[in-house]
Formats: C-alpha cells, structure tokens, sequence
C-alpha cells in the first residue's frame, strides 16, 4: 500500500465514523429469505435439477473494504446519494456432477457474474439435507442390521446415526467420503452415551451410497441409567427460575445496535456463524465515533481428538469449515439461554436444495448485570470526611449457540461501557464417548486415551482450538502491531539498595513473520496501535490483546492433522488485510491437505507496519474429560479481551 492509498483510506474512515451512529451498513447484512430463494432460481436456472445441483455454500459476497468505507463516509441525508451503494452479491458453492462450482450472483441484476470450476484439493462445507440423508443408510443396509442382531439389538427404531469427516492421511487422491458410526438410544435421548463401538460404514456423499464396511470387534455397549439430563425427567426438578430483569437499554434497528457509547452490527454467515463488524466507540471528550474493529468472527473451530486406534484416528474436526458453526446454531431459549428482557434475531441459511431455512431465535443481545464492579476507590485520609466512590460494572452480549452433534460451544461478545471487547466462549453438551469393556481404572493396563467416566465409557482426550479473525481498525485503517516486551534490568548505581527492576522494550513488527507469537515464552503486551494519531501526552493510539485459555499444540509437526491445522502453531498472526483471506483452514476444508491455511499465506512475509492488518487469534482448550462432564458436561468458559491502551485521554467511565 502506498502512500497515497494510506491517506484516502484514513480519509474515508475519518468521514465514515462521523456518521456512524446514523448509517446503515448495507455491506454487511446477511442474505435475507427473499434473496436467498433469488440465488436458488438464478442457479437452478444455470444448473438444472437433473445435475443435482447441491448447495454447501451460500453467503454474503461482501464488497470491498474501500468500497464499505466509501458509501458509509457519505451523508445519508444528502439527497441524491454522493455515490451508489455497493452491489448486493451473493457467493455460492454448488456441487454438480461431482465438482465444486463457485458461484457469484448479483442480487439486484438477478444474474450470475461469475462461475468457476474448483480444482484444487478438499470438498466443500456438508450440508444438513446431505448428513441426513447419509445416517439414514444404514437402517436398510442388512450388513449393519446383521450386526445389530449380533449384538442384541433388534429395534431399528433406536438406532441415531452421525457422519463424521474422514480428514487426510497422505492419501495421492481422495473422494467426498465420510464416515458413519451409530448409537443405539433405547432409554435414553442421550444416545452419544450408547455408541455401538466396532462398526462402521463409509458413504460416498456424491452417490449418496455406502461404499465400504467394518464391523471389527463386539464391545459391551454403555448402560442407559445414568444418562438422563432433562430436568423434567429427574428428581427433583433442577431447572432454574426466569430471572426477571428491567428493560433493555440498548437499540436494534435491523441488524445495527446501539448501546451506550458503543455502536455495531451483527452479522450471520452459515459456516462462520456470528460476525461483528463496523463497532465504533463514542468518544465524549472528542465528540465523535471512532473505529474499533471492522470485523470479527470465529474462522475456524479446530477439535483433534487424541484416540490413535483405527476407529478414532480420524477424529480431528473442522468444526467451521467442515460442518458450518452457523448452519448449526440452535434457537435460543427465553429466560432460559438469555434473560428475561434479551432481544432476539432470527437467521437463514441455505438448504441442500437453495431453499432458505429460519433460525428462530438465533442471536440474543441483552444487558448482563452480575453485580460485577467496574471502577471504585475508598480514602479514608482525608480529615473528618470518608468518600466512597464506586460504579457498577454492566455489558452488552450478543449470544448465539451453536450445536455441533455432542458438543454445544456458547459464543458471546461482549461490549464494556469502558471501550473493551471480550470474547467469550463455553464449551458444554455432551462429551465424544467410546465404548469399552472396563467399569473400572484398576483393570485397565494401556492407554485408553482418555478417562473411564461411566462403566463402560471413555471420554477421549481432545482439543478445541478457536481461530478469531480480527481485523482491527484502531482509529482508522491503517495500525501497526507492537510487541511491549517486559525485560530485567540490574542497576548499576551501588548507591541505590535495589538490584533489578523491569522495564519495557517496545517493538514494532515489520512483517508477518515478527508477529508471530507462541504466548507464554517470554513476557510482553501485544498491541494494535494506530502510529498515525498519538494522546495529548504522546502515547500511540492503540488497543492491547488481553489472552484467553492456551492450549497449544502438542501433535508433531509433520503430523496430517497439524499440517491442516498449521494455523494453530502459533497464538498469534497478523496479516495484511486481503479480502480473500477469510478461512485459516481454507476454502475447501473438507479432505484438505492443509495446502490454503493461514500458515501458507503468512510464508509469503508482507509488510504489516502502518498498513491495514488483520489480528488473528487462537484461543485453546485441552481437555482431559472427568466424572463430572458425565452424562452432560458443565459450562467450561473462558474469554480474551481486546481492551484500550492510551485509546482515551483518561477513564472514559467517570
């Protein structure tokens, strides 16, 4: 980026920020129902019914930044409109005769703009009409009814089957083939608790038929008791009381929301879920909005299971690209899921045939009161007088659930009144369980890769890796990205008692590879600072990354699923913004070969000072499952904050 191009887009976001509070980020609304069903006449047409056309993606083609920037800088009152709006574009991927076809619609002149044939390696994202076509193969497969029988199982009826992703494994060449494991429920609805262990069928998803079957060993399948976690159902009843709390004190006008000093819009995409975007704070000392994040969202939810055996080694989901985050959001439950005053968004995505589907209730945003203090101060030291000054602590949240088959991951935003933003995540459902012959540890002389929770069950050891794309605009576009590396310094004066203090060193990364950071080996801040503005006292403008939960990998270098998962060897990236960098896994993750990963992009070492640069993040969770994550799993939570360092003139909260 050169010098000129620096300042037009300072420019455009100095305008954009003065009418935030006002515009309407028409670039970031996501298909509406109507648009969606326009995209599935528009490529039917082009792909008839007698291809089979499939639809595994169907999202937003989102403008160019410049182009976002451009139309929200200009006055929405002014009439006519300076300029027009950017185009409504559609991106889709359709599976047709046994190819993956990218597809981009203009919405507005009902078109198609552009078509290409995918030929690299991976399959697109599954879809949910395809999933439930495949688990529905095995109930009139007679191999697989042969071994029900064996097993004592006789009624089909129970049977609850799952599609899982096979991954790769160094094969020269692969097909869109996954893998189908059952579960036999018969008193209980928690059937990931029963798995028939020993069999298994694989199901080529483009003929829509079983192409391979096992059935290697007969393992004791786990009890029903035990397993129930509907509150109607136990004793006594544990569900708890609505809470009932005041109005909401926040806005909604279509999918932009107003609370407090804090303006953004919510956005959904069937593979990413949630996405935030143009989140702008009210600064009262410079009467204006200034920019905070242009976009954020999970790009990717990395889960490698760590059973090794030949009926596990697959496991190593890609949550995000493989499944779809948004695709698999659960409707969310008044006075349950969210508060009593929360409000609601519903979301649509794209069935397998293009029709659209709603969410209800997909997002909640509420005000969150937990009694939490934001700032207080006591002095007693002043003669005659006591002054206590205190201010109670209050954030806006934007929840969404999304149920990926056992495990429920709980996404929340959160917007603090003091310019922070926190993202919290909770993992809870129901944990991944192998069937075994062991009731208890004492009997067991190998590796179980895992932990005996139940009689009869193993919960297998796994990770959950969260990739957050952020593309940080910290008081305009372009920032730079600081290491504040905290180092030890003797003194040398022997006058003074003290031998050592510690200082900070401050560092600005110059290229991609500076700013790739494995948190935890030496001590420091990370920072987003925009080197263009500074305080009245001097200080860069900027916003500091407060980490979550690490959890870094331990699977080698060379192993298959760390070459697909490279984008978790380090906690922290930063790259220049390119539109077209969205997934750390890739586009096609299905299959892949870890070929279009962040790791790929970031080799190529461009320039990252004071220039538009987007932050990505890992968060990690391992998890050695216990006792009590059976037969559901408590809320296990953790959160980073992106919060304002030398961002305001003083305390923005007084």
């Amino acid at each position: 980026m050169d010098a000129t191009m620096k300042v037009t887009l300072l420019s455009i976001v100095v305008l954009f920020w003065s009418f935030a509070e006002c515009s309407d980020p028409l670039g970031f609304d996501p298909l509406t129902p109507s648009e969606i069903s326009r995209v599935q006449t528009i490529v039917q047409k082009e792909y008839p019914t007698n291809h089979k056309p499939t639809f595994n993606y169907v999202g937003l083609e989102e403008p160019d930044k410049v182009k976002i920037l451009s139309w929200q800088s200009s006055n929405p009152k002014a009439k006519p409109k300076p300029s027009s709006p950017p185009p409504r574009r559609a991106f889709v991927i359709v599976r047709s005769q046994k190819q993956s076809h990218e597809i981009i619609v203009d919405l507005s002149k009902r078109s198609i703009v552009s078509t290409k044939v995918y030929q690299g390696n991976g399959y697109p994202t599954l879809t949910l009409g395809e999933i439930e076509e495949a688990t529905q193969l095995p109930l009139s497969y007679e191999p697989f009814k042969k071994s029900l029988r064996k097993r004592g199982l006789h009624d089909l009826s129970q049977v609850q089957c799952i599609a899982f992703t096979l991954g790769w494994f160094g094969e020269a060449k692969t097909s869109r083939i996954v893998k189908i494991k059952c579960h036999y429920r018969n008193g209980t609805v928690n059937f990931h608790a029963r798995p028939v262990e020993g069999v298994e069928m694989f199901v080529d998803f483009d003929d829509m038929k079983i192409v391979g079957y096992n059935d290697r060993y007969v393992v004791a399948l786990p009890k029903a008791e035990g397993t129930e976690y509907r509150a109607s159902k136990l004793k006594p009843p544990s569900a708890p009381k609505p809470k009932q709390d005041h109005g909401p004190g926040f806005t909604i006008d279509g999918h932009s929301v107003s609370w407090g000093r804090w303006n953004f819009h919510v956005g959904y995409d069937s593979r990413a879920g949630p996405i935030i975007s143009l989140a702008s704070y009210y600064d009262v000392q410079k009467q204006k909005h200034r920019p905070v994040l242009y976009k954020g969202f999970v790009s990717e939810l990395f889960v490698p299971y760590q059973d090794p055996t030949e009926e596990w080694y697959y496991k190593t989901f890609f949550d995000s690209g493989e499944y779809g985050l948004g695709q698999f959001m659960s409707s969310l439950q008044p006075f349950i899921d969210c508060p009593s005053d929360a409000s609601f968004i519903d979301a649509y995505y794209a069935s397998s045939d293009g029709t659209p589907v709603e969410i209800p209730n997909a997002f909640c945003i509420f005000e969150k009161d937990a009694g939490d203090i934001m700032w207080r101060h006591t002095e007693a030291a002043i003669p005659n007088e006591l002054i206590t000054e205190t201010r109670s602590d209050k954030t806006l949240v934007v929840r969404t659930v999304s149920t990926l088959a056992n495990y429920d991951y709980i996404t929340d935003w959160e917007f603090t009144p003091s310019g922070s933003i926190k993202a919290v995540v909770g993992l809870t459902g129901i944990l991944a369980l192998k069937a075994t012959n062991y009731t208890d540890t004492e009997e067991i002389k190998k590796d179980i890769y895992g932990t005996l929770v139940a009689d009869n069950t193993i919960g297998v050891n796994h990770d959950h890796f969260l990739t957050y794309s952020l593309d940080m605009d910290v008081d305009g576009v372009a920032n730079s990205f600081v290491k504040s590396n905290f180092e030890t310094v003797r003194v040398k004066d022997r006058n003074i008692p003290r031998k050592s203090y510690w200082t900070v060193v401050s560092e600005t990364a110059k290229t991609e590879a500076d700013a790739r950071i494995k948190l935890g080996l030496k001590p420091s801040e990370l920072l987003v600072v925009n080197p263009n503005k500074k305080t009245k006292q001097g200080n860069k403008i900027g916003y500091r990354l407060l980490p979550g939960p690490m959890a870094q990998p331990l699977l080698v270098g060379d192993d298959f699923p760390q070459i697909r998962g490279a984008f978790t060897n380090y906690d922290v990236w930063v790259t220049p913004y390119n539109k077209s960098e969205k997934w750390v896994a890739g586009l096609y993750v299905d299959r892949s070969r870890g070929d279009d990963t962040l790791a790929v992009w970031s080799q190529r070492n461009r320039n990252i000072e004071n220039r538009d640069i987007v932050l990505w993040y890992t968060m990690g969770f391992r998890h050695v499952p216990r006792q009590e994550d059976f037969p559901v799993m408590p809320n296990l939570s953790g959160y980073f904050e992106m919060r304002p360092t030398n961002f305001f003139e003083s305390n923005p909260v007084l």
